[in-house]
């Protein structure tokens, strides 16, 4: 059955394969950020909210924020520029290698998450 496949299947057999290991990376990422902004977070609206009201906003939290930061890496491959120039000397040029590299995704896991949690916890 495998000899029967065409290059459009096994194209997709390799995006699954590409964006999965970034999916679950994030993921990881928006659960520790999502847990880490219910705990620390002193407003009286958090602290009077419910346990399950709390799990809940970790749990859309997490959702939105792999979202956001996958949404990112999708806006980080088509808008990162192929060259830079700089005045700034070499650690400007490191600087914005790095943002290029995690920016965006960082970017858009932070705004997911917070998004995720405002929208339980309001």
């Amino acid at each position: 059955m495998d000899d029967n496949m065409n290059d459009f299947d096994r194209q997709d057999d390799f995006d699954m394969a590409a964006w999965a290991p970034a999916a679950i990376g994030w993921g990881i990422a928006a659960i520790a950020l999502a847990i880490f902004s219910v705990t620390s977070n002193t407003s009286p609206l958090v602290l009077g909210a419910s346990t399950a009201a709390k799990v809940f906003a970790v749990i859309v939290g997490i959702l939105l924020g792999t979202v956001g930061a996958l949404l990112g890496d999708a806006l980080r491959r088509f808008a990162r520029p192929s060259a830079v120039f700089t005045q700034g000397g070499f650690f400007s040029l490191i600087w914005i290698r790095v943002f290029w590299a995690v920016g965006p995704q960082v970017i858009g896991l932070v705004i997911g998450v917070f998004v995720g949690v405002a929208l339980v916890l309001r």
